[in-house]
């Protein structure tokens, strides 16, 4: 029986093999998985696949920000980040829950290095067309792909906490879904897997929704302008567009539940929701 790496060496990727991927998790959902999950991370770190994990926290961020009594909101799905928030922000991602996910991996037998995107201006931002309204959140300028490397070329994967900064060292709160999609842009990727707690994106059928096993970037805006994708769903799929460009072909959209499901989409199978660039 081939391996979960043999299998992704041979999946059809313009005929090359690529050896990283990025996941992107959310913190609660990260929280949420089975040992069996981080078993599989584990398993194709060993077989010489390297993972490298953007992680969000937007629940732990809000109860500990309620802890505190400090008010937040939301405004059109980006928190409202004034400097108390956001240093409230930085102590929970690239503190508690970053090193939550290190050590779990750890505990399973797989190695990996925490970091946050201030670490050596890993990510570098601006402020966000809106920031007066939303203050401090930013969008991603760069990316300092040589450090996640560098971490790889340790057999360490990179547990990469979404905070940004810009060379007058201001920090900046960055939607981790965007995070993700920009580090796989940056690092050249061929594919980007959004692990979630749903089994990907759905579409009405008669009086069931079905899992989409493919769609187009097309498609996507069409649901979106229709209805049919909408929530947080929206952000996920608004990164997944933004990151599928250069060698980035596809992002899948997985329900990290699912027995082996890192190794099942990179051994080819079709599992989840493939959001594809139309060639």
């Amino acid at each position: 029986m081939q391996s979960a790496m043999e299998q992704a060496d041979q999946a059809n990727h313009a005929g090359v093999a690529r050896r990283n991927f990025v996941m992107k998790c959310g913190g609660s959902t990260l929280a949420a998985l089975p040992d069996s999950f981080f078993d599989d991370l584990a398993r194709l770190q060993s077989e010489g696949l390297q993972p490298v994990i953007v992680h969000g926290g937007g629940p732990a961020i809000s109860d500990n920000l309620a802890k505190l009594g400090i008010e937040t909101e939301f405004i059109n799905g980006l928190r409202k980040t004034t400097e108390p928030v956001l240093d409230v922000v930085e102590m929970v991602l690239a503190g508690s829950i970053n090193k939550q996910i290190v050590r779990r991996i750890g505990m399973h037998g797989g190695r990996a290095l925490g970091l946050s995107g201030s670490d050596g201006y890993l990510i570098e931002a601006k402020p966000v067309p809106n920031a007066a309204e939303v203050g401090w959140v930013g969008e991603v300028t760069s990316v300092q792909a040589s450090i996640i490397t560098g971490v790889l070329d340790m057999n360490y994967m990179p547990v990469i906490a979404p905070i940004g900064i810009d060379r007058s060292g201001q920090r900046y709160n960055i939607n981790a879904d965007t995070a993700a999609g920009a580090v796989a842009s940056h690092l050249g990727v061929s594919r980007m897997i959004v692990v979630t707690d749903v089994p990907g994106i759905l579409k009405k059928s008669g009086s069931e929704k079905k899992v989409l096993d493919s769609i187009t970037v097309q498609e996507i805006e069409d649901m979106i302008s229709t209805g049919e994708i909408y929530g947080g769903m929206i952000p996920k799929v608004r990164a997944a567009i933004a990151c599928i460009h250069g060698k980035v072909k596809e992002v899948v959209i997985v329900n990290g539940s699912e027995p082996q499901v890192l190794s099942r989409v990179l051994g080819g199978e079709s599992i989840g929701t493939r959001i594809v660039r139309m060639q």
